[in-house]
C-alpha cells in the first residue's frame, strides 16, 4: 500500500513537469527521424566525379571508338542490391573542380579519364602496341567509408567494362591518389579532429548549469540590486568559457600526440576553430539557461543539443553531406546550420587532410556568422527572460 502511495506521488510530481517528460518520451522518437532524413530508407547512393580527358581512336576499319562516354554511361547504369542507383555520377571539366566537389562533400570518389583511354582499348582490341601507357586515375579521402565504397564500386564498373570490351583484364593502368594527407592516415587520425571540437560542445553544460544556479540560488536577483549590467555578466562569464573551450582543445591535442595522433596542419588552426566555435556553444548554453528553472533542469535539457551537435556535425561519427542547394560554387547541406558542422569539416580538412586555411574558408566564414548568432541569440533571449524577471 506505501509503494502505491510512493507510486502515485511520484506519478503527480512527474505529470507536474510534463515538459520534461515529454523532452524524455520524444527525444528517440526525434532522431530516429533525423537518421531517416540523412540515410533514407533504402541504399545509400555513393556520388562520383568524373573527369573526361579522352580523345576519340580510330580503329582498324575507320570507325572512331569513344571510351570515355562508354565508360560513363557504364557507370550511371550501376545499379545496387535493391535495384537502384549504385553511383551518382557527377562531370567535371577539369581535376581543380573535381577535387573542390570532394573537399565539399558533394562526391565520395573521383575517376579522371586519361587523354589516351580510347586509343589504349582500340590496341588492346586489335592486338597491337599501344604505346605510352594510359592511366585511369580515381582519388578521395583513403580514410573515409564512403570514399572506399564508392571507389570499389566505381572501380568493379571500370575494370568489368575494360575486360568486356578488349578481353584484356587491364589495358589501362588504375592508378589511386589520395586526397592531400589523407593516404598517411590512420583510423586514429581520423577519429582526433571531431574529438577536438566534441570538447568545446560539451561547453552547453558549464554555461547552462552555472547560470541556472545562480538564478535558482537567488544570487543574480542580489546582483542585480548591484549596478552588475547583463554586458558584465554574461561578458565575464562568456571570455571564461572560451578560455576553458581553448585548454579543452589543447589538453586533447596533447593527449592525442601522446598516443600517436600526427596532426597535417598546425596548432593555431585548432584553437582559432575552438575559440570562434565556443561562441557558438555559450549561445546554445544561454538559450538552455534561459528555460530551466533548476540545475537538473539545465542538466536534462541540455543533452538535447549536445546529441544534435555530436551526432549530426560528425564529431563523433561521419555525416553524409546531403545538399539542399548551391550557391555559385558553394553547395548548402542539411547540417550546415550546425556550428560544429563547419568547426568539423574545418578540423578535419586542415589537422587530417593537410590543407591551408584559405582552403576552408567557406567553414569559416560560417562558423563566424552562426557562432555571432547563435551568441547573440542567447544573450538576447537571456536578458529578457532573467534579467527582467528576476
Amino acid at each position: 500500500m506505501r509503494l502505491w502511495c510512493v507510486f502515485r506521488k511520484s506519478l503527480r510530481e512527474q505529470l507536474r513537469e510534463l515538459w520534461l517528460l515529454s523532452l524524455v518520451l520524444s527525444l528517440a522518437p526525434f532522431f530516429v527521424v533525423l537518421f531517416y532524413l540523412v540515410f533514407g530508407g533504402g541504399t545509400w547512393s555513393y556520388r562520383v566525379v568524373v573527369v573526361d580527358h579522352d580523345q576519340p581512336a580510330k580503329l582498324a576499319d575507320g570507325r572512331l571508338y569513344r571510351g570515355g562516354p562508354e565508360l560513363l554511361a557504364v557507370l550511371v547504369a550501376a545499379r545496387n542490391a535493391a535495384g537502384g542507383s549504385a553511383l551518382r555520377v557527377l562531370t567535371a571539366g577539369d581535376r581543380s573542380h573535381a577535387e573542390r566537389l570532394l573537399l565539399s562533400g558533394e562526391a565520395h570518389a573521383l575517376i579522371e579519364i586519361p587523354e589516351g583511354f580510347s586509343r589504349a582499348i582500340a590496341a588492346a582490341r586489335e592486338k597491337r602496341p599501344a604505346g605510352q601507357p594510359a592511366e585511369l586515375v580515381y582519388m578521395g579521402d583513403m580514410t573515409s567509408t564512403s570514399y572506399m565504397v564508392a571507389a570499389v564500386l566505381a572501380i568493379t564498373q571500370v575494370s568489368s567494362y575494360l575486360e568486356s570490351v578488349t578481353e584484356v583484364r587491364f589495358p589501362v593502368t588504375l592508378v589511386e591518389k589520395p586526397l592531400g594527407g589523407s593516404g598517411t592516415r590512420s583510423e586514429l587520425d581520423l577519429a582526433i579532429p571531431g574529438l577536438f571540437v566534441l570538447a568545446i560542445i560539451l561547453l552547453i553544460f558549464p554555461v547552462a548549469m552555472s547560470l541556472a544556479r545562480e538564478s535558482e540560488s537567488g544570487c543574480l536577483r542580489r546582483l542585480q540590486l548591484t549596478r552588475l549590467t547583463s554586458f558584465d555578466l554574461l561578458g565575464g562569464l562568456s571570455l571564461v568559457q572560451v578560455l576553458v573551450g581553448v585548454v579543452a582543445v589543447l589538453c586533447a591535442f596533447g593527449t592525442a600526440h601522446l598516443v600517436g595522433f600526427r596532426s597535417q596542419g598546425p596548432l593555431w588552426a585548432a584553437i582559432a576553430i575552438s575559440a570562434v566555435g565556443s561562441f557558438a556553444m555559450i549561445g546554445v548554453g544561454l538559450l538552455v539557461a534561459c528555460f530551466s528553472r533548476s540545475v537538473t533542469e539545465a542538466f536534462l535539457l541540455g543533452n538535447f543539443p549536445m546529441m544534435l551537435l555530436m551526432f549530426f556535425s560528425g564529431a563523433m561519427i561521419p555525416i553524409p553531406k546531403v545538399p539542399i542547394f548551391s550557391i555559385g560554387a558553394v553547395t548548402v547541406g542539411l547540417w550546415d546550420w550546425l556550428p560544429a558542422t563547419h568547426a568539423v569539416s574545418a578540423m578535419n580538412k586542415v589537422l587530417g587532410i593537410g590543407l591551408g586555411i584559405g582552403a576552408v574558408w567557406y567553414e569559416l566564414v560560417s562558423l563566424v556568422i552562426l557562432s555571432a548568432l547563435y551568441f547573440f541569440a542567447g544573450v538576447w533571449l537571456f536578458k529578457r527572460r532573467r534579467m527582467r524577471a528576476s
